[in-house]
């Protein structure tokens, strides 16, 4: 049987919000009445499973049906339809049926598939219309609440006592507990709901785990990643538990306990964990580190980079990502760097693999370093610090590939020399491996990003009909979990294509 696609991460719309629409007339004959739907599709198909993304109320008027079905033919077709992942089996009783079958009623019972009766005055159009307006009407919901407790996190954040009223403002956001761990352990403030000792007590032991998140071995002239996550979660007598470290090697962290989970909660509590790790860090009080953190705070505010650039000198910079020779980076080797380079704007855990960054002022040349390996951007301005960042990883990764001591933006080289070719066969055999038991799915795939996603080009250059061309790719994106709109994710799936036989 096929892997179960994926639901899809999209604002989810509760059956019995559908079935409160007096417009639809919809009624449930079969299944629980807590489900959650993310679309609606009409198919006629006796066997839809190709074709489900997940998440769907699949909509039929039987026209599949044979004559002489029995509870044998529905109990596959129910099975089918819950191996894709469908929420829902809505049946039409015209124009081909005057009542839903009582077979299919008792297999969507006894496999807790939902199923609705759609009256005949109600088009199946008007079901999907409906579907989508509430699945906006979640998602403006989810946007609104996220800004909300946004602004109100920043606005507790300024407040004389910053860490409880940020932990005030996140337990009531969320619904739950919020504390602030110390390195030791130890409470440092705490809000909301208590949610009984086995629950403090795991959460306790999450905060441990990625509290250990930290420098570890690597080999020998290359960059390892610090053996730790930067957050762990558990669930303990229907309690869910999330913790988050604070900064880099401050042993801080951030614990939530609470009774449910809902669209943007982690949002929210990503927004409090960086305000509490500004509140959290150690500070030494100067005039360039009382600039450095006015930056710092009036851009996590919504202050433009260039408002903010004259607080740290310059208007001009390179970003500098750097790799030492032996080893991880610890403060005093990035601290190094930064000297080295002429610049005191250092972040010592830059990326997953304990690189350092340095924000280089454009005036000060960046040359090789005896024991560092460099990757350096272009110059810009403040505007252009997020593209500079992605331009000095990118010339890492060729210094590395090629080992060079220093890659600047722009010297040149093919993509494909970033990557050695068997790390490179090794990645694209992972990330293909849930198409890749299919030839037909990564063929299309390949012919399909060649052709700049033309559906009839494709169809032709492969022989098929342009809907089967529509059907593979959409179970190619479920498949991979991947938005096949994205540029960067065509990029990346044409680059593994590439690197392994047809």
């Amino acid at each position: 049987m096929p892997p179960t696609p994926p639901v899809p991460p999209t604002p989810s719309v509760p059956l019995s919000a559908l079935l409160a629409r007096t417009d639809l007339g919809l009624t449930r004959l079969a299944g629980p009445t807590d489900g959650d739907v993310h679309w609606a599709h009409a198919s006629e198909l006796a066997d839809p499973l190709p074709y489900l993304l997940g998440g769907e109320l699949l909509l039929t008027a039987g026209v599949h049906v044979p004559p002489e079905a029995g509870a044998g033919y529905f109990d596959a077709y129910v099975e089918r339809i819950v191996a894709a992942g469908g929420a829902a089996l809505g049946f039409g009783v015209a124009p081909v049926h005057d009542t839903v079958p009582a077979a299919l009623v008792a297999a969507c019972e006894a496999r807790g598939l939902p199923l609705l009766e759609v009256p005949r005055r109600t088009t199946f159009s008007a079901v999907a219309r409906a579907v989508g307006e509430l699945v906006a009407r979640a998602r403006l919901a989810e946007l609104r609440r996220v800004a909300e407790a946004q602004r109100s996190l920043a606005s507790a954040a300024s407040r004389p006592d910053p860490v409880p009223s940020v932990l005030r403002q996140l337990a009531g956001a969320l619904g739950g507990l919020a504390v602030l761990l110390g390195p030791d352990g130890t409470v440092g403030a705490a809000a909301g709901r208590e949610p009984g000792l086995r629950a403090r007590a795991a959460l306790a032991e999450l905060a441990r785990v990625v509290r250990s998140a930290g420098p570890g071995g690597a080999p020998p002239g290359a960059c390892a990643a610090a053996p730790g996550p930067s957050s762990a979660t558990d669930t303990v007598d229907g309690t869910h538990l999330t913790v988050y470290a604070l900064g880099s090697g401050t042993g801080y962290a951030l614990g939530l306990a609470t009774a449910r989970r809902e669209p943007g909660d982690h949002t929210i509590a990503s927004a409090a964990s960086v305000l509490l790790a500004l509140l959290t860090a150690e500070r030494g009080g100067g005039p360039d580190d009382t600039a450095r953190s006015a930056a710092l705070v009036r851009l996590l505010l919504g202050a433009a980079p260039r408002d903010v650039a004259e607080l740290v000198g310059g208007d001009r910079w390179t970003l500098v990502h750097g790799c030492p020779d032996g080893g991880l980076p610890d403060a005093a080797a990035a601290a190094a760097l930064g000297a080295a380079l002429g610049s005191e704007l250092v972040d010592p855990a830059g990326g997953a693999e304990g690189l350092v960054r340095v924000l280089v002022p454009a005036d000060r040349p960046v040359e090789r370093l005896a024991g560092w390996t460099l990757g350096v951007s272009a110059v810009v301005g403040p505007e252009g610090w997020p593209a500079a960042d992605a331009q000095a990883a990118r010339a890492l990764g060729r210094a590395r590939a090629t080992r060079a001591a220093l890659v600047r933006h722009g010297s040149g080289g093919r993509i494909t020399d970033l990557v050695p070719r068997r790390e490179a066969e090794e990645h694209a055999r992972a990330l293909l491996a849930p198409i890749a038991g299919t030839p037909a799915l990564p063929r299309t795939l390949r012919a399909w990003l060649s052709l700049h996603g033309s559906w009839d080009r494709t169809a032709v250059a492969l022989s098929v009909h342009r809907n089967t061309v529509r059907q593979r790719i959409a179970r190619c994106a479920a498949l991979l979990e991947a938005d096949l709109d994205d540029p960067d994710v065509r990029m990346e799936l044409w680059f593994a294509l590439r690197r392994l036989p047809d």
